[in-house]
């Protein structure tokens, strides 16, 4: 196996509905918000973690490959390879190939040394400059904060009151991943479905609640536009 290049698959992020991705604070400051989305700690603006982006494809694939019921609800492994055949099995290796699979339980030495190491590499995703200097010019905040509460079906009325932070719709984020090319392998096809499954569902918390819905914007791979291949992306057809 030999390391032939690196492809770097860049494009924007844009919200189109309030995104938020939490900070994982424990205290709530006078004034502040509940549920705080997680900021640069340096310029204090909100940003997307790479490792959010890559669990939440991961999991989506996973799901869509349908071998979530093997796994027990874990991440797919290398254990779990011999409970799978045919078709599956090919993409659920080009899967770990992508995201990695610890070699757990009785190691199997060929198919490490043909699995490899683990190709992507998620990049923290900044806001676009342009969209900030455009907030910035109206005066605007660069985050939102949105009120929560339960409805009491008996009396109709809202009760546990709570606010949450979230990044507005219309944000645009700076995207890119790094892929590691071994033997001239094509894995791309897998990473536009999970960039697709993304799109599908949202991205962050409460996305049942209409949170966190997203698209890619002007994807090129090496420099090369590939927005329009994961704009005419049939997942019944990927399946």
């Amino acid at each position: 196996m030999q390391l032939t290049h690196i492809q770097k698959l860049t494009g924007q992020i844009e919200l189109l509905s309030g995104l938020h991705i939490g900070s994982g604070n424990t205290e709530i400051h006078i004034g502040g918000t509940d549920n705080p989305v997680i900021k640069n700690p340096i310029t204090q603006e909100p940003y997307i973690p790479g490792s959010s982006i890559k669990g939440k494809i991961r999991s989506l694939l996973e799901w869509h490959l349908g071998v979530v019921g093997h796994t027990d609800g874990q991440p797919l492994s290398f254990r779990h390879l011999k409970k799978l055949d045919g078709n599956v099995l090919d993409k659920a290796k080009a899967l770990i190939k992508l995201f990695g699979g610890a070699p757990d339980g009785e190691i199997d030495e060929t198919l490490v040394k043909e699995i490899g190491p683990t190709r992507l590499s998620f990049w923290d995703c900044s806001l676009d400059p342009q969209w900030v200097k455009e907030m910035d010019a109206k005066n605007l905040l660069l985050t939102e904060t949105k009120m929560e509460n339960m409805i009491d079906r008996i009396r109709g009325t809202a009760e546990h009151p709570r606010n949450t932070e979230r990044v507005p719709a219309s944000a645009k984020f700076d995207f890119k991943l790094t892929i590691r090319v071994h033997d001239h392998e094509d894995l791309t096809d897998t990473i536009l479905v999970g960039l697709k499954l993304l799109e599908l569902t949202g991205l962050g918390g409460s996305g049942s609640r209409g949170y966190g819905k997203i698209a890619f914007r002007d994807l090129r791979l090496d420099g090369q536009d590939i927005q329009a291949k994961l704009d005419r992306l049939n997942l019944q057809e990927a399946a």
